[in-house]
């Protein structure tokens, strides 16, 4: 009976310890959570087509909700205290699509499974998106598109796009609003290509 005791006094008190590490205070602090903005991009005409915004590629380090920092080149940290709201990727997509939208410039854009009969896809790959800190802190985002003819495979045009922008200020914020001022730059570059282009 003693022994029976003992053991349920031990396993109240591992589960009491439990409990205090996820009570306020107890745990980490909560990360800094962050989004993008799509930029108003003004429209020069209107096109008949429909369009689908893919999911990006990208690699690993820019495939979740780690913001990135390159202290220098060939190496990479994650901005502590922060995090994208979503996987990078999908924030892109997003807001490439609401990008497309704003412009109105084509008769449809829509993302995968929403049903659209689609003319071409925009097919992104994100090959940077981070903050340099090494000689003047600026992010950078590239983006390298391809527009492809849904109906027979073939790719129309395929084009790199690269934007940067300063960090003002200091901390997370300041970060983090930098990538959004180079990705606003970047995505209204894009729309702007493929309405010329289609």
């Amino acid at each position: 009976m003693k022994a029976v005791r003992a053991t349920f006094v031990a396993v109240v008190f591992a589960v009491g310890l439990s409990a205090c590490a996820v009570l306020p205070g107890g745990g980490p602090a909560p990360l800094d959570t962050f989004e993008l903005s799509a930029p108003a991009v003004e429209a020069k005409g209107h096109s008949r087509r429909q369009i689908l915004i893919a999911e990006p590629a990208a690699l690993k380090a820019f495939d979740g909700q780690n913001i990135v920092i390159k202290p220098k080149d060939g190496s990479i940290q994650y901005l502590k205290g922060a995090q994208w709201a979503d996987r990078l990727p999908l924030i892109v997509q997003a807001r490439l699509a609401e990008t497309f939208q704003r412009s109105g410039s084509f008769a449809g854009v829509g993302k995968p499974g929403e049903g659209l009969a689609i003319d071409y896809q925009v097919i992104a790959e994100i090959r940077a998106f981070d903050v340099r800190v090494a000689g003047g802190d600026r992010a950078v985002v590239e983006l390298y598109v391809r527009l492809l003819n849904d109906r027979n495979g073939e790719v129309r045009a395929a084009r790199n796009f690269t934007a940067s922008a300063p960090v003002s200020g200091a901390g997370n914020q300041a970060y983090v609003a930098a990538l959004d001022r180079a990705f606003g730059d970047a995505a209204t570059q894009i729309v702007r290509w493929t309405d010329a282009t289609l």
